[in-house]
């Protein structure tokens, strides 16, 4: 199955479920990518738990060592862009990137996971660009001006339960229609479940709160008026836009 979270002509946000292109909720019906309804994140995250290095392509290409556990940063609500948006990157920085992710939406509040059960507390999958200020990365430690900027994690256009989503699902950038990034999900270092079992140990989980996985190799700068979208196998493709004032 796979969820959207809309905005229906009357204002009201809904959920309804798509199929072949449609949104149906109640009695109502409405093409995806109809204006008629304004696409939102397909949920409320308290927060999106963000994992670095996750692909040993994407380290080497950055220049850096495979961790030896999950390297963890946090992005806050006010990152959250939807499928359709315009996100306007921080002004005067010379190299803003594109990162795209998969997305695990946490369907239960839970602490301390063990592996074994932690695809329990998984509600679904949905795509994330984790949408990179390098500038400000490059100069600080807990990277908020960095990564935690307004706008910095579009997600969506759905929330795919995991039944639709291969093991190794792939994961692809394309800017201005040409693709940038081609991974897959069997080439993580951290499972879905170890990254679970560990963010777990250390903090609680919400319902709607977001794991962003990390991202395969070919992570680039993006220009004032790209377009972007971003693909995952099963889940569908989100797309959205860069201002760069």
């Amino acid at each position: 199955m796979k969820y959207v979270r809309f905005r229906d002509p009357a204002g009201a946000v809904r959920r309804g479920e798509l199929e072949s292109g449609h949104v149906h909720f109640a009695n109502e019906s409405y093409a995806l990518e109809d204006d008629e309804i304004d696409v939102l994140p397909p949920c409320e995250p308290s927060k999106v738990v963000c994992i670095g290095r996750n692909y040993a392509a994407h380290a080497d290409e950055m220049g850096n060592d495979v961790p030896d556990r999950p390297l963890l940063f946090l992005k806050p609500p006010n990152a959250l862009a939807g499928h359709g948006d315009t996100v306007t990157a921080p002004a005067g920085k010379e190299r803003i990137d594109h990162e795209a992710e998969l997305g695990v939406v946490i369907g239960e509040q839970c602490r301390h996971v063990p592996e074994s059960e932690a695809m329990d507390v998984v509600e679904g999958y949905t795509c994330v660009n984790d949408i990179s200020n390098r500038d400000d990365q490059r100069e600080e430690q807990n990277w908020i001006r960095g990564k935690a900027f307004d706008g910095a994690a579009p997600m969506g256009p759905v929330l795919a339960t995991p039944d639709e989503v291969p093991d190794d699902a792939t994961v692809r950038t394309r800017v201005n229609g040409e693709t940038k990034q081609d991974g897959s999900l069997d080439l993580l270092i951290f499972s879905i479940p170890e990254l679970i079992a560990e963010i777990t140990t250390y903090m609680t989980l919400e319902p709607g709160d977001v794991i962003a996985t990390g991202t395969p190799e070919g992570v680039g700068p993006l220009e004032d008026g790209d377009d972007v979208e971003i693909e995952v196998e099963g889940v569908g493709t989100l797309e959205h836009s860069i201002r760069r004032p």
